[in-house]
């Protein structure tokens, strides 16, 4: 049996990248500036190639350095937006493929732009109520294109977390409506919802308007609470569907009349 002690042998291009973030961190290669080549990195670590180039990809996937074909990669400045960028693909993966993720992620999301709401509604200047009433009116002209539509939803709950003037909230709030955009822009195509998250926004936006913390509150977790039903309505049809039930749900559009 192997003790507590043992140190564990790593791999060279482990080793290459780990130097690299330290020199990353400590500033010595700081935001923007180029990386050692190749060559340079071999003879400084006294590795081969491949474990230089491996470690140089880690660090590109990690978003830590910018790699283009014919020049130097470089040090990428790291923010909140490009460190929840790291986490998109695999966050999208889980949405996707495990129902009880998406609940807890509703759940964590309902937390979230209920405390934003709140703090818009205590921070909120005349230029923040004009920026929202802006996209309210993009919204309603864009009722009758989905997408369009969506989009225009996610810019109102973004300016939201902007409101608080904390970077890191902005940067959760753009990765987690970014998470959930594919299921979200469904939920806009459910006949006559668009109209209901409309009416659901203007409720907000008043409630911001007026410093009305508490309502502003209520009015997100009715918002939320509705648009969170329609997805599981829409699943439950469609698998009557599957199941060759000849009648169309409710709310169906490809319900007879």
């Amino acid at each position: 049996m192997p003790s507590e002690l043992t140190i564990q042998r790593r791999k060279l291009s482990d080793e290459v990248r780990q130097r690299l973030l330290d020199l990353i961190a400590s500033g010595e290669l700081p935001p923007g500036s180029v990386m050692p080549s190749e060559r340079e990195l071999m003879a400084r670590y006294q590795v081969g190639r491949p474990a230089v180039r491996e470690a140089m990809q880690s660090l590109e996937t990690m978003r830590l350095v910018s790699i283009r074909h014919g020049e130097r990669a470089r040090v990428v400045p790291l923010t909140p937006r490009s460190m929840f960028a790291q986490m998109h693909q695999t966050t999208r993966h889980m949405l996707a493929t495990s129902p009880e993720t998406r609940q807890h992620f509703e759940a964590a999301r309902q937390m979230f732009e209920t405390g934003m709401v709140r703090r818009a509604a205590e921070l909120a200047t005349d230029i923040d109520l004009e920026r929202l009433r802006s996209v309210l009116n993009e919204m309603r002209a864009e009722v009758g294109d989905p997408a369009r539509f969506v989009a225009a939803d996610i810019r109102f709950h973004n300016l939201l977390a902007e409101i608080s003037g904390n970077p890191i909230l902005q940067a959760v709030s753009e990765a987690m409506l970014q998470w959930l955009f594919e299921f979200h822009a469904e939920l806009v195509r459910f006949p006559g919802h668009e109209d209901v998250t409309l009416a659901d926004h203007e409720e907000i936006y008043e409630r911001v308007a007026e410093r009305d913390a508490d309502g502003a509150e209520q009015a997100m977790i009715d918002h939320l609470t509705r648009i969170n039903v329609h997805p599981r309505r829409r699943s439950t049809a469609k698998g009557r569907t599957n199941g060759n039930s000849t009648r169309g749900m409710p709310g169906d559009p490809r319900r007879k009349t």
